[in-house]
């Protein structure tokens, strides 16, 4: 096998890699290699995603209190700037 790393953990994280290993019939080293494995993918998934993907847990979030905002925007924006004109 390759390399080796040593990494210190908190006791509950301990017990829960522990836990599982014996729920799943693996080794503890399994379990952290299996973490790191999909830890490293997922990071790259998000560096790879286009700009939608990025924000796309934003989309909806946010309330502007005008329920059509969507349909009447050039409106609610030309009266925005004539105001402050």
């Amino acid at each position: 096998m390759g390399s080796q790393i040593a990494v210190r953990i908190p006791d509950e994280l301990d017990k829960e890699i522990s836990s599982l290993a014996e729920r799943m019939h693996l080794k503890r080293s399994d379990i952290v290699r299996l973490a790191l494995k999909k830890f490293i993918k997922d990071i790259h998934k998000k560096e790879e995603a286009g700009p939608y993907e990025k924000v796309k847990y934003l989309v909806g979030s946010i309330s502007s209190g005008v329920p059509d905002l969507g349909e009447e925007h050039r409106e609610y924006l030309v009266k925005r700037f004539k105001k402050d004109a």
